[in-house]
């Protein structure tokens, strides 16, 4: 009988190990939050801007460079990025300015006027 009350007595502490584990871990899982989100799919029009009174600022010092370029994009109160590129190829250059007229700054002397056969403005809200 010693035995058997040995046997019962291990199973015992088995049992409470095993309680006390499995309560720990589900006092950890019962901690974690997660916020509410928002997801989901859809479709809606892109609508590109009308860029217009484009004008070309000269450096001071040698007039066959850009300093600069100026031009209005309509509707433009959303935009928060604007950026030019000459040629469609080579180096893009941010602008500033808003919510209509923009000013991008192209000075360095690595865009003559020479040359410059296309301008390339890019605009996201």
């Amino acid at each position: 009988m010693i035995i058997r009350n040995l046997r019962s007595g291990r199973r015992l502490a088995v049992l409470a190990v095993f309680a006390i584990v499995a309560v720990s871990a589900f006092g950890f899982a019962a901690n974690n939050t997660v916020n509410d989100s928002r997801a989901g799919d859809g479709a809606g029009t892109v609508d590109g801007y009308t860029v217009s009174n484009i004008h070309y600022t000269l450096d001071g010092t040698d007039p066959s460079v850009l300093d600069a370029v100026d031009f209005d994009l309509d509707n433009g109160a959303d935009v928060n990025n604007v950026k030019v590129q000459f040629n469609s190829a080579g180096s893009w250059y941010g602008c500033t300015g808003g919510p209509t007229s923009f000013s991008c700054d192209v000075s360095g002397g690595s865009v003559t006027v020479l040359s410059v056969t296309g301008l390339r403005v890019v605009a996201a809200d």
